[in-house]
């Protein structure tokens, strides 16, 4: 029987559903123990796939990511060890677009700000002037599947949508630009691009600097697409009105940003609906089942 190994934490039916087609093992205590002889391992993007991970798993013949990206994958280690590497694209689409537009929300209607003064028995109203979507121009950063679900999300609110892609389809509901046009005219710029060697550190202290004086920064895709210490820096003096934050160049997060009051962090929570990870399991299992036949 196939052997597979779960080692982050997947939905309770779809774990059902894998252990009545499947040897399963699920979240071992030592995980390169038990891959020694395992045919399939399946992650989230807590555990790092390796070559020293993988240096022992001789019969091992597929990596899947219950997600999106692959970049805490060795991809090429995996290739020269003819391991095939599947994830499930499509599953999250939905809940992080709409955590994307939700942090947007909360960011401009300083809404965590507000929470927090009400629980403590404060009536701030003064204090928390916010401003509107609608008319303003956000700029996407990556039109896949998310990015283009984030648009779809947008557009109901007035908003002018420019994006930047290396493969742009031309659409009539928005229009690609250069990043640098992108940065310099967009009252808020949302990531939705994969991490590789040529994205990590694209919004450095130059491109920052380049943003719209007041602009918004939201960050729903991966933490080290951004140098977090000049967003710091930029929040800080005031260049940047605020930002909303899922994700970190280093999980857990404990770093300056969590000083800030202009910022709205979150724990990485971008597919963690209840649907969303139901679509994660439901589209993982049916990866499995093509592959392994």
């Amino acid at each position: 029987m196939v052997k597979i190994v779960v080692a982050d934490k997947l939905d309770d039916e779809t774990i059902v559903d894998m252990r009545m087609r499947w040897q399963l093992i699920y979240q071992p205590a030592e995980l390169a123990k038990e891959i020694v002889d395992a045919d399939v391992l399946v992650v989230r993007s807590r555990t790092k796939v390796t070559k020293e991970l993988l240096a022992g798993a001789e019969k091992l013949r597929v990596v899947a990511r219950a997600g999106v990206g692959l970049d805490n994958i060795d991809v090429e280690e995996c290739g020269r060890r003819n391991i095939m590497v599947v994830n499930t694209p499509g599953a999250a689409t939905v809940a992080v677009a709409e955590l994307a537009v939700g942090l947007m929300l909360a960011v401009l209607r300083k809404i965590p700000k507000a929470d927090r003064g009400m629980k403590a028995r404060k009536w701030e109203k003064k204090d928390l002037l916010g401003a509107e979507l609608f008319g303003k121009t956000a700029g996407i950063v990556g039109m896949g599947r998310i990015g283009r679900a984030v648009a779809d999300r947008l557009l109901p609110f007035g908003v002018r949508i420019l994006a930047t892609d290396p493969h742009p389809k031309p659409a009539p509901a928005y229009s690609f630009v250069p990043l640098e046009q992108l940065l310099r005219e967009s009252d808020i710029v949302t990531l939705h691009t994969a991490l590789s060697a040529e994205t990590r550190g694209m919004l450095g202290r130059e491109q920052i600097g380049m943003m719209k004086q007041g602009a918004v920064l939201v960050n729903t895709a991966r933490g080290a697409l951004v140098d977090e210490e000049a967003l710091y820096d930029a929040l800080k003096a005031g260049k940047l009105a605020g930002a909303g934050i899922d994700v970190y160049s280093e999980e857990p997060y404990s770093g300056k940003l969590c000083e800030l009051e202009n910022v709205v962090l979150t724990p990485h929570l971008g597919s963690d609906t209840a649907e969303g990870q139901a679509r994660v399991g439901k589209e993982l299992i049916e990866r499995l089942s093509e592959v392994l036949g």
